[in-house]
């Protein structure tokens, strides 16, 4: 391979041609990386088609989008969260304007009227199996360009209907092409954003499910009184309008092996001496565009059915989120009917659910993260269940704040306020209770993250659309106080499983053919981890210690530090088999450049004591073997796999 600067590098290669990406005025082509630095990059390999050029970022790449600046990444994050809440906030625009349509559309069952919520809903079931394949393969930019457009049209078209039918046709359309926010969104933060630097953008996007719901009939309570329900459709559709062409206009590609894999593509039609260039992504697991969509449509299903703490989990947030659709029949019956609110007026009364998920989201941005980010700097690792806490007190705040507004919400004697008040609880519950969990499930089925995710996204999507079929036949049949009353029920019923999870939890997936296999990658990744926060810790004593020993006067004058922590960096070659997805290689690799920047620094002050390079070589090779049997150390004893490694790896500043 080529050594010399960018020209004559790019002629000894066949690559004289220079592919340097235009520049243009819109931002999502301005961080563009030279072509003759792309031809001079020393790749591994050979180029042959059986050992090609891997090709990965360069050094302070331009075109990686962990080098993007701050203020440009809060940019993308900010579009991205407002496509999400254009979504959200669509599905329930129309529940407060539902009367008009009945209208409108008369003669229908109750159920019928209900579905214009419950429909678009439906269309987040459908959504997630075609959008997060095509997003691994073309791109996150290619998925919102090929879906913004019609999901605006359909939501355009909805203003349009000539009947209920139309109506909800339009409005199942729109979500179909509209969850493509709710599935990619989240991943683009993560493209630019590293796992210890994202918990605020996280925050920020994580609300915006709970968020856009609440708003969508405050805004249909007062506008469709006002012009009617289809303006309320054509404020939706402005909305996601504006939003498409922020996405089309600004949003630039995020995901490294797409970007990657398109760099290849160009290095190798471009040279002229036909060698073969890869992503390091696709050499290490080639792209099977039909066996991802196998997967997309299967396991999550197998995940779901078959490993329980998926089950149970997944259907904890389901449930929560159908009971908040539910708010949606169930407020205008108690505030409207009851207590004689007008729609919009009645609509402010789901501001208690906005200001308890503000509230959380302040919670998880000052405190919950920080505490978290701070315990795993300490020790390197955490397992899993360090993410419970949280949905500890999500759990027992979801059913307090159902409890409170049930026994509250009834006689109309007692103050507005009151069972207002006691959505608070219980929007703060359903924000940290989703958050915590979702978090729990990515770290303890890290290689399976993507389909358990998907699974979920079905299960919350189906029960959003049944839960609320029942609610205006229950209220009828109960009364507010006994119907609200069900939802706590149903809430207390679910709540001891966070705290069961936190004790058991691991225990519970090592019984399992698949949580099994997942703990193992997560077991490794920790052994990782926690061997580069060791080795850090045990540099910097050397640092200092050599300091000590060449100030003047020190009987240890002139002696230079040794290579005995290059023992740890062999704990790394343990993950050379976890095949994972992008969330796993992206730690690993943040361990991996940890590890080889201790390395780099240390070889480099250890160059003269050569006579010791031999043992050394010999101590990261014997390490590569122990920390392959780390994870399974002490594991039938009284301590989880887990705390075997944390106890064996635990950093220490005696040395």
């Amino acid at each position: 391979m080529s050594s010399t600067p960018t020209a004559e590098g790019s002629a000894e290669r066949g690559l004289a041609v220079d592919l340097t990406l235009k520049r243009r005025w819109w931002r999502w082509r301005s961080h563009i990386a030279s072509w003759s630095e792309l031809t001079s990059h020393h790749y591994k390999g050979n180029g042959t088609a059986e050992d090609p050029f891997a090709v990965t970022w360069l050094e302070e790449d331009l075109e990686n989008p962990y080098n993007w600046s701050e203020g440009y990444k809060w940019f993308i994050t900010m579009i991205v969260a407002s496509g999400m809440l254009s979504v959200t906030m669509g599905s329930s625009v129309l529940s407060g304007s539902i009367q008009y349509v009945k209208k409108e559309f008369p003669g229908h069952s109750q159920m019928s009227y209900i579905m214009v919520t419950g429909i678009y809903i439906l269309g987040f079931v459908v959504g997630p199996f075609i959008w997060a394949p095509w997003s691994e393969v073309f791109g996150r930019r290619s998925a919102f360009v090929i879906t913004q457009i019609p999901f605006t049209v359909f939501d355009a078209g909805v203003c349009g209907a000539n009947s209920l039918y139309a109506l909800l046709l339009l409005r199942f359309c729109a979500g179909i092409f509209g969850c493509c926010a709710m599935t990619n969104a989240g991943g683009i933060i993560s493209d630019m954003f590293r796992a210890h630097r994202r918990g605020l953008a996280m925050g920020v996007f994580g609300a915006m499910p709970w968020m856009g719901p609440v708003i969508g009939p405050i805004v249909g309570g007062f506008l469709g009184p006002a012009a009617g329900w289809r303006w309320v459709a054509a404020v939706a559709a402005f909305f996601t309008g504006f939003l498409t062409f922020m996405h089309l206009a600004f949003l630039p590609e995020t995901y490294a092996p797409v970007l990657l894999r398109t760099r290849a593509k160009a290095l190798t039609s471009a040279d002229a001496q036909g060698r073969i260039y890869k992503s390091e992504s696709d050499i290490a697991k080639p792209l099977n565009k039909r066996q991802l969509i196998i997967n997309q449509l299967k396991v999550p299903y197998i995940l779901l059915f078959t490993e329980p703490i998926v089950f149970i989990l997944s259907l904890y947030v389901a449930t929560v989120f159908g009971l908040l659709y539910m708010q949606f029949t169930s407020f205008p019956i108690v505030f409207q009917q009851h207590r004689g609110w007008g729609p919009g007026l009645g609509a402010l009364s789901f501001l208690g659910i906005c200001v308890g998920c503000n509230l959380a989201l302040v919670y998880i941005v000052i405190w919950g993260n920080p505490r978290y980010a701070r315990a795993l700097k300490e020790r390197g690792a955490l397992p899993p269940e360090a993410r419970l806490p949280s949905a500890m007190a999500g759990a027992i705040l979801l059913p307090l704040g159902l409890f409170w507004f049930a026994f509250t919400c009834v006689p109309v004697s007692i103050h507005w306020i009151v069972p207002i008040l006691g959505t608070v609880p219980y929007g703060a519950g359903l924000v940290v209770v989703f958050m915590s969990v979702q978090n729990y499930l990515v770290d303890a089925y890290l290689p399976l993250a993507a389909s358990v995710m998907a699974g979920g996204t079905v299960t919350r999507s189906l029960l959003g659309v049944i839960i609320p079929l029942f609610t205006v036949d229950m209220y009828n049949n109960l009364g507010p106080r006994w119907a609200s009353s069900i939802p706590a029920f149903l809430a207390l019923a679910f709540a001891p499983f966070p705290f069961i999870l936190a004790r058991y939890g691991q225990r519970i997936r090592r019984r399992t053919k698949y949580g099994r296999e997942a703990d193992d990658v997560v077991l490794r990744l920790a052994a990782a981890k926690m061997a580069a926060r060791q080795a850090e810790v045990q540099e910097a004593a050397e640092v200092q210690e050599a300091e000590e020993k060449s100030k003047p006067g020190s009987e240890y004058e002139g002696e230079g530090p040794g290579l005995d922590h290059l023992k740890i960096a062999g704990a790394f070659n343990a993950l050379d088999d976890a095949e994972v997805g992008v969330e796993i290689e992206e730690t690993i690799m943040e361990a991996h450049e940890e590890i080889e920047r201790i390395r780099s620094r240390t070889v480099s002050r250890a160059a003269s004591t050569r006579t010791v390079r031999s043992d050394a070589e010999k101590s990261v090779r014997s390490a590569d073997t122990e920390s392959l049997s780390m994870y399974t150390a002490l594991e039938g004893g009284q301590r989880t796999p887990f705390e075997a490694v944390v106890g064996r790896t635990r950093p220490s500043l005696d040395r």
